[in-house]
């Protein structure tokens, strides 16, 4: 796979066909974006494409953008569009950050960027169920899929039950250690996903653009009846999706 479009050259032509114009340039478009250029790379510009397959602009741009709302490109003003990276693919179930990526095939990591006993937020406080000005464990953590960012996890633990956790290596899974080392195991959680602007410091974070598309999760998790973990994070949406079956 090459890194660039620079030795890019038309595969095929467009042809007269009951099949639109910006259909058959958005399927060209899409196996040389799975086919031959890499993850991040740079698509041939709008005049280039223009040019290469004899159609307008409008017909170019209507091809784009239907391949950047899949998800398969994405635009980035004053730069170009260019290849979205793979994203990880997550079914609605109950798993840990690393386990989701080993499951996946990838490598994952984590940078630890709080570990702190401190009061505690009142949402929190509130899903932890702890008096309000309560202390508890405050993670902030940026999770990595073969080295690229996936999210920020913001969380808060239960200082009772996992007060244990700042004296344990934070770059693996917690979930993990809170099974092995604190004998709880989560076995249920409560979380709301919903679409967001990524606030300033998430974006950097992540790397992209202040107020670009993330994935927003708020969960309770819980240890039998305990709440043991409230956490907020932020996924790339480009990076990262949820796939569910649905039945009657």
């Amino acid at each position: 796979m090459s890194a660039s479009h620079e030795d890019w050259s038309p595969s095929s032509a467009l042809n007269d066909s009951p099949v639109p114009k910006h259909e058959q340039l958005r399927a060209i478009l899409l196996r040389l974006a799975k086919d031959q250029l890499a993850p991040g790379a740079l698509l041939p510009s709008e005049r280039t494409l223009m040019d290469a397959y004899g159609v307008s602009r409008i017909t170019v741009r209507a091809a784009i953008g239907r391949l950047v709302t899949d998800g398969h490109l994405v635009r980035v003003p004053g730069k170009g569009t260019f290849v979205a990276d793979s994203a990880v693919q997550s079914t609605l179930h109950l798993a840990s950050f690393t386990q989701e990526i080993e499951a996946q095939g990838l490598t994952p990591s984590t940078v630890v960027l709080t570990a702190e006993r401190t009061t505690a937020p009142p949402d929190s406080a509130s899903a932890l169920s702890l008096a309000r000005g309560a202390e508890a464990i405050h993670i902030r953590r940026l999770r990595l899929a073969d080295g690229r960012p996936v999210s920020v996890d913001d969380a808060w633990y239960s200082a009772e039950h996992a007060g244990g956790l700042l004296g344990i290596d934070l770059t693996g899974s917690i979930y993990r250690a809170l099974a092995a080392e604190f004998g709880h195991q989560i076995d249920r959680a409560r979380q709301t996903v919903r679409a967001e602007a990524a606030p300033t410091d998430v974006a950097v974070l992540l790397g992209m653009e202040a107020g670009g598309p993330v994935l927003s999760f708020d969960r309770t998790s819980f240890s039998g009846d305990l709440a043991i973990e409230h956490a907020r994070s932020w996924y790339r949406s480009d990076r990262y999706a949820l796939s569910m079956e649905v039945r009657l």
